[in-house]
This record gives structure tokens, C-alpha cells and sequence, in this order.
């Protein structure tokens, strides 16, 4: 059902886990900045303490090693690395807390995970770090700055470490599914196209393409500023012939999934500049889907076998890891948490399904989290981990959920050896 090398794993992030936001030199990052900030998030709290992984990361190792997994995806906090954000003062006490030099025994590395979230959420929503609202046109510079910095990396790695290292480089790109709330209706078939390309296609594009972002993307966001009178350069911006060609720089696909939305056209036309009006089309949960936890996380599981489906056949069949997929949980705590426990069996399921049936290069799975953590705008009212943390201890105990136990079980069951 699964190949002999499947990659089976869980994630997590630094700012969500670690803690120790003063620890050791570390300097401070837009969201130890922003989570500061009063009415920035869910009842006023942050990630100074979190799960206290920077502490407990011994704790962490024996659920990594309880779950059984195969690999265990993490980040690194470059404000931990590089206190004043440039590489002028290395430190070292961050390089020794992560083994900064272990290259040498990593194969998978991800340079920036969900730009799109970063982009439009930070800089044209405002709900995340840096908290700006620059309506349809920051959030364009922002996601191509964020491009040519994963080029130039990806090109650092090609050319001094590669031969040695063997390892393999991407970035990390959120996508739902999207498909027409009426499937009659050809307005709404192109509103759900053009939501994909203004989501995946805006990341995946330029690097597995063309070198540039979809013409659909372009054409709309053209198309809107004409409407409006914008006058001067396009407010999304062109690759220039000084950059790293961005073209061909991932190694492998690196796919977040979470919910799958249903798409009517119309959802943009108020004449002003947002990004909802350059894609003309508003996306809705379909009430036959059951919602999770928060209410914009509909579970979906055959949207993501549609979704690697789509990436097989517009982006040449690459071979592509789940780096993240998960089911929130929230409001009274529940370890025996059944629906979770039927969600990653019936999304297991669907990826088996892609891979036996629709021949997608599926090469791993990372379930969204390792444990409970800090949740962004939501802080710790939702819970998405496979262990629980009592943020209401001081020793912020882990305990595994049912799902984490079945999950064990399914990697038991087709972990490498089996």
C-alpha cells in the first residue's frame, strides 16, 4: 500500500514549541514583536514559554521515539541563530542547540514554509506577523522577495554542498482544494482555477513551470488595476535577469493540506485593491462537510487525493511529501479523541489511494503536530498535536492522544522493514 521507503513523520514549528524567547542570546523575531502587541491574539497569549521544547527537547525525543516515527520535521529560529538578523554575529549557543552543522546527516530541507500564509496574512490581512494590512499590493512583493531568497538558497546548496551532502531542497507550499460550487457553471469553474493559481500556482509556478507566475494570475491582477486606474509598474512583480533563476529550484514537491472549499464567481468585484478582487471569486465550506476545531478547517480528506492529483499533472509528476496535514480540536479536552482518530485513517487512506490508483509520487506524510502548541492567532485554544501538553503545569506534561496511539500503530504497521 505504501512504498518500503515511505517517509512517516510528524511536525512542528520553533516559535510554536520552543519557548526560551530570551534563552541564550537569542534576538527577537516579528512574532515575539507581535504576539506582544495587546488584541494580537487569543486571550493575550504568546510563545515566550510554549511547550518549552528549547528546554524539554528530551521530552520531545521520547514521543518522537514512542510514535515511532520515521522522520520528524522541524525549524529552525533563525532569530535564535542570527540575533540582529544578519550574519555579521553567528550564535553559537543557537548553532549548538540545533547542531547548525549536521548537514551532513539531513536529506530533506525546507528553506520557507507556506509563503502564501506569510505574504497575505502578514502583509495584506494583518491576523499574523508583521500584522500589516497593505491591501493587493505588499503581499505581491513580499511573496517574490520570498522566491528569489528560496532561489538563492536553493543555488547555495546546488553549488557547495550538494555533492557532498546529497541531500534534496525545497519550499513548503499550503494549498486547499478548490472546486466549483456549481459544477455546471463555467464562471464558477474558472473562479476555481483562478483560486488555485493565486495559492499554489503563485509559489508552485515559477519554480516547477515556468520561471514566472501563472498568466491567469497576471492577467487578473493586471486586469483589476487597469479597472481602478492604477497606473505605474504591475503591482506583481517581475523576475529580474540579475536573480537566481527560480526556475527548477526544489527537489521535490513540499505539500501543507488542511480543508478543500467550494468556489462561486463574484466574490471580488467591490472596486477597490485586495487580492480577493484580483481573483473575482469567493470561496465557501460546503455544509456536507464536518468542520473541526476552528471554523475555517472543513475535513475533506478525498480534497487532498484531488489536490495531489492536480499536482501530478500540472507540475510534471514530481515527487511529493505531505509535510504537514492535520484535525483541530477545541474547547473541552479529549484524549480519547475519536474523530481525529477516524480523520488520519481516512486521509492515510485517500494518500494510499493516489499512489495505488492515480500513480502520484507520494513519498511521505507528516502529520500536523507532534503535540499541542501555540496556534498563532488562536494562541492554545485549538489543539492540533498527537500528544497533549497541560499548558496549565508547570512541567507541561505530554500525554499521548488516541490518535497519536493509532497512529503509532499505522507506522508499525508500514514503516520501513514491515
Amino acid at each position: 500500500m505504501f512504498p518500503p521507503n515511505f517517509a512517516w513523520g510528524a511536525a512542528t514549528s520553533a516559535y510554536q514549541i520552543e519557548g526560551g524567547w530570551q534563552a541564550d542570546e537569542k534576538g527577537l523575531s516579528i512574532w515575539d514583536t507581535f504576539c506582544h502587541e495587546e488584541g494580537r491574539v487569543f486571550g493575550e497569549q504568546n510563545g515566550d514559554v510554549a511547550c518549552s521544547s528549547y528546554e524539554l527537547w528530551e521530552t520531545d525525543l521520547a514521543c518522537i521515539q514512542q510514535l515511532g516515527l520515521t522522520h520528524y520535521r522541524l525549524s529552525l529560529a533563525w532569530a535564535r541563530l542570527l540575533p540582529d538578523g544578519t550574519t555579521r554575529h553567528v550564535n553559537q549557543k543557537g548553532v549548538q542547540y540545533y547542531n547548525k552543522t549536521f548537514g551532513d546527516r539531513v536529506r530533506l530541507w525546507i528553506t520557507i514554509n507556506e509563503p502564501y500564509v506569510c505574504a497575505k496574512l502578514g502583509h495584506e490581512d494583518g491576523i499574523h506577523a508583521p500584522g500589516l494590512k497593505e491591501k493587493g499590493t505588499l503581499a505581491y512583493v513580499v511573496g517574490h522577495n520570498m522566491l528569489r531568497a528560496h532561489a538563492m538558497a536553493w543555488h547555495s546548496y546546488d553549488s557547495g554542498y550538494r555533492a557532498e551532502q546529497r541531500g534534496a531542497v525545497s519550499l513548503a507550499l499550503n494549498s486547499d482544494w478548490f472546486e466549483p460550487l456549481d459544477g455546471d457553471c463555467s464562471e464558477d469553474a474558472a473562479a476555481a482555477e483562478r483560486e488555485l493559481s493565486f495559492t499554489l500556482g503563485w509559489f508552485a509556478w515559477p519554480v516547477f513551470v515556468t520561471g514566472d507566475y501563472p498568466e491567469m494570475m497576471r492577467y487578473a491582477i493586471d486586469a483589476q488595476s487597469s479597472r481602478l486606474g492604477y497606473t505605474g509598474a504591475s503591482r506583481l512583480p517581475k523576475f529580474s535577469e540579475g536573480d537566481p533563476a527560480v526556475l527548477g529550484t526544489a527537489d521535490f514537491f513540499a505539500l501543507n493540506y488542511y480543508t478543500s472549499r467550494k468556489v462561486k464567481a463574484g466574490g471580488g468585484r467591490e472596486q477597490t485593491l485586495s487580492m480577493k478582487c484580483d481573483r473575482d471569486a469567493e470561496d465557501v465550506l460546503d455544509p456536507s462537510w464536518p468542520v473541526c476545531g476552528v471554523s475555517w478547517l472543513a475535513v475533506v480528506p478525498h480534497g487532498l487525493r484531488k489536490l495531489l492529483q492536480y499536482i501530478k499533472d500540472t507540475f510534471s509528476n514530481p515527487a511529493v511529501y505531505i509535510t504537514e496535514n492535520g484535525f483541530a480540536q477545541a474547547g473541552p479536552l479529549q484524549i480519547e479523541d475519536a474523530q481525529r482518530c477516524e480523520f488520519y485513517k481516512s486521509t492515510i487512506l485517500e494518500v494510499a489511494k493516489a499512489i495505488n490508483e492515480d500513480g502520484v509520487n507520494v513519498c511521505g506524510y507528516f502529520a500536523w503536530s507532534l503535540m499541542d502548541n501555540f496556534e498563532w492567532a488562536d494562541g492554545f485554544s485549538v489543539r492540533f498535536g498527537l500528544f497533549h501538553v497541560d499548558f496549565s503545569d508547570s512541567n507541561l506534561t505530554r500525554t499521548i492522544y488516541r490518535s497519536g496511539q493509532d497512529y503509532a500503530r499505522t507506522i508499525s504497521t508500514y514503516r520501513p522493514g514491515k
